[in-house]
């Protein structure tokens, strides 16, 4: 790795001894190499001039970063220039940084980067230059993200378009199924649910909430409750700093529903957005964009981010361990643009979310006692026809995140339950709906939020009950006529609502 940094130094004055200034800067800039390169690489002071109150330089380097020994460098030269002359360093760029690295492939069409640069591939070999980069930038290792960048878009071309990893698990028993419709479309004929006000969303009428609660009712009595999961209450907003660490900000921008704040209560200052409504009956943008700030937060995009943002920092004890929680509180909002269908895929959906943390050990125990408590669901309860597969996203092997052992050993990554919706067609050869899954992630997210155990290694895993999936799953395959019903399930669901009748 090949590193060329040139920078400029704006000094406080241009009144400097310049018989002290030589010896000063070459060095200052040797033990600032030295200390900060260490053992990882070598790098020297190519050349360097002094004009006015302004000191150009070059570093070089082959290993560490060269923007660390400048900064340190103009820690000392202040320190030293300040007690010497009362000069110091007022402010530092680069010129120009130049870093040759190993990409790890060659690009199979252009990467672009939201920094003015030039990038150069010969092989798989990357040459990434900037110009004029101010000093937050060097500070805050701008270069080093962006050489990361450049390595994760051309290992994302390489996997582009290939299916994740998915091995059978648990197939299906074969089942046969009095169900032959598009639940949503019936549910629709029977006016039990109605299309939001808005895109994808619904509303669930008297009959359909009855059954959605119904899920939720087996869910809570016959998997969270038996093994030990306590219910906690989550805001509904995600901030950008949990989004940051999960990761979830860079990986998935695209499909947020973002929320923003008035700038003001003042009714005077709303004054004119009323009028215009009072008189327009419409929603005069212009100003409402005027008296609302930018986003701020994001609405939940899944529950756990913001469980780890609660153990954030904290070390929990031996004796809470493994740590058994979920929240049903906060509703899912997921921008699905032309994906939507139906109930099964909305952009606001309702899930319980459990949420466990313990060592590797006790998730891979927990694990299985959910696989358990799930089959009985999903077998007794239920009666449904489903599978089960081990599934790993080709962008996720790669990642470091899930190494092939993991694949291999089947520790961690995330189990899907699936089940055949009649109304789609042959089992052979129709989609099935994903409609559970079950996952243990390791440390991801214990060092992203700084989450410790007691003693020993922490991993966590988490595992979404959509009741919306259930219900369609449910329906699909048992229709709609209560005698149809496992008679588990009808314990559960007791008598119906009345269905509302509308003239």
């Amino acid at each position: 790795m090949e590193n060329v940094l040139e920078a400029e130094l704006t000094l406080s004055s241009s009144s400097l001894e310049r018989g002290l200034l030589e010896p000063l800067v070459d060095r200052v800039a040797s033990e600032a190499l030295q200390r900060s390169l260490g053992a990882r690489g070598t790098g020297s002071l190519s050349s360097w001039a002094v004009n006015g109150d302004r000191i150009t330089l070059t570093l070089e380097s082959e290993g560490g970063r060269p923007h660390q020994a400048l900064l340190a460098m103009v820690r000392r030269l202040s320190e030293e220039l300040g007690r010497s002359q009362k000069i110091g360093v007022r402010a530092v760029r680069a010129l120009r940084y130049r870093v040759r690295f190993a990409a790890g492939g060659a690009p199979q069409k252009p990467i672009s980067l939201p920094l003015p640069h030039t990038l150069a591939f010969e092989g798989e070999t990357a040459t990434l230059e900037f110009t004029d980069l101010p000093e937050e930038a060097l500070r805050d290792n701008w270069v080093d993200r962006a050489v990361q960048l450049v390595v994760e878009k051309v290992k994302r071309q390489g996997y582009a378009g290939k299916e994740q990893y998915w091995s059978l698990l648990h197939p299906a028993s074969r089942k046969e199924h009095v169900g032959t419709h598009d639940p949503t479309e019936e549910m629709l004929k029977r006016s039990w649910v109605r299309n939001g006000p808005t895109k994808g969303k619904w509303f669930l009428g008297p009959t359909a909430a009855h059954l959605f609660r119904t899920m939720e009712r087996i869910a809570r009595r016959e998997v969270l409750e038996p093994l030990g999961f306590w219910e906690v209450v989550q805001p509904h907003l995600d901030s950008f700093e949990i989004l940051q660490k999960t990761g979830h900000l860079e990986g998935l921008p695209g499909e947020f529903y973002y929320a923003a704040e008035p700038t003001t209560r003042d009714p005077a200052q709303w004054e004119t957005f009323t009028d215009l409504v009072k008189i327009t009956h419409r929603v005069p943008m212009e100003e409402l964009k005027r008296l609302v700030g930018p986003p701020s937060s994001v609405l939940c995009y899944a529950q756990c981010p913001t469980i780890y943002w609660w153990l954030s920092g904290r070390t929990l004890s031996a004796d809470s361990l493994p740590l058994k929680i979920y929240d049903r509180t906060a509703v899912s909002n997921r921008y699905e643009s032309g994906g939507r269908h139906g109930l099964e895929r909305v952009d606001e959906f309702h899930r319980l979310e459990p949420v466990y943390l313990g060592t590797p050990e006790q998730l891979l125990a927990l694990r299985e006692a959910l696989l358990k408590r799930y089959a009985h669901v999903f077998d007794t309860v239920l009666d449904l026809e489903w599978r089960t597969a081990w599934v790993t996203p080709f962008y996720l092997q790669q990642s470091g995140g899930v190494g092939v052992e993991d694949v291999k050993e089947r520790v961690k990554g995330t189990i899907d339950y699936e089940a055949y919706l009649p109304y789609r067609g042959d089992r052979e050869h129709s989609e099935w709906l994903e409609f559970q899954n079950l996952s243990i992630v390791g440390d991801k997210y214990t060092k992203a939020f700084t989450i410790r155990a007691q003693k020993g290694e922490l991993w966590s895993g988490c595992s979404g009950i959509g009741l919306e999936r259930w219900l369609t799953t449910f329906l699909a395959q048992k229709g709609f006529n209560p005698a149809d019903w496992p008679s588990k399930f009808r314990e559960y669901c007791g008598e119906l609502p009345t269905d509302v009748e509308f003239l």
